[in-house]
C-alpha cells in the first residue's frame, strides 16, 4: 500500500525539480546575456543598492528558520515549528520589503529600465527572483496555517507522521533553500562582474 503512496506522490517531487531546472536554464541563459551585453556600447556600470547586501543576509536566516523548523516538525516539538515557520514567513515578507527598497534606491539615483542597459538587467534579474519569493511565499502561509489549526499535540502528530505531509514540508523546503541559493548566487555573481567598479549606494 505504501508503494501505491509513494507512486501518487511522485509527481510532486518532479514537478519540484522540473521547475528548479527550468528556473537554473531561464537564470542561466540571463547571465550568459548579461555578460555578452556588458561588452557591447552604450554599456556603463550601475552602483548598487547597500540593502541588497542586507537582504541577502536576511534571506540567509529564512534558510536557517525553515531548517529549524524542519527539525523541530521531525522531533515532534511542534510549538517551535510553527514559531520557526512563522519567522521564515517574516524574514521572506522582510526580503521583499527590502529588494523593494533598493529599487527605489536605483530610481532615485536615476537608474531606470530605459538607457543603459546595465540598470535593466539589475531589474529584470532581481525582479524574476523575487516572482520565486513570492511563490515560496504563497506556501509558506499554507503550511503555517495548517500547522495553526493544529494546536493540540494530538492534532499535530497526526499531521507530523502522515507520508503525503512529510513530503509537502520537504518540497517547500527544497524549493525555498533553492530560491535563497538562487539569491546569492545572483549577488555573488553582480560582485565578482564588477569587482573593480562596485560601489554600494549610501
Amino acid at each position: 500500500m505504501s508503494n501505491v503512496f509513494t507512486k501518487r506522490r511522485e509527481p510532486f517531487r518532479f514537478m519540484v525539480w522540473l521547475g528548479i531546472g527550468g528556473s537554473v536554464l531561464l537564470f542561466t541563459i540571463l547571465l550568459a546575456t548579461y555578460i555578452i551585453r556588458s561588452t557591447g556600447p552604450g554599456w556603463a556600470e550601475v552602483r548598487l543598492p547597500n540593502v541588497f547586501l542586507i537582504s541577502t543576509v536576511v534571506i540567509l536566516l529564512s534558510s536557517f528558520t525553515l531548517h529549524n523548523a524542519n527539525r523541530a516538525f521531525q522531533t515532534e516539538r511542534f510549538a517551535l515549528y510553527r514559531t520557526n515557520m512563522g519567522m521564515t514567513l517574516v524574514l521572506g515578507t522582510l526580503f521583499i520589503l527590502l529588494q523593494g527598497w533598493g529599487w527605489r534606491q536605483m530610481v532615485v539615483a536615476g537608474v531606470g529600465l530605459e538607457g543603459n542597459p546595465a540598470g535593466g538587467f539589475v531589474y529584470i534579474l532581481s525582479g524574476l527572483h523575487l516572482l520565486h519569493i513570492l511563490i515560496g511565499l504563497i506556501f509558506l502561509v499554507i503550511a503555517l496555517l495548517e500547522a495553526m489549526r493544529r494546536r493540540q499535540y494530538v492534532d499535530s502528530f497526526v499531521y507530523s507522521v502522515n507520508p503525503p505531509n512529510q513530503l509537502k514540508l520537504k518540497l517547500i523546503s527544497l524549493y525555498w533553500h533553492f530560491v535563497d541559493i538562487l539569491w546569492v548566487a545572483l549577488f555573488l555573481f553582480l560582485l565578482l562582474h564588477h569587482s573593480l567598479n562596485w560601489n554600494l549606494m549610501a
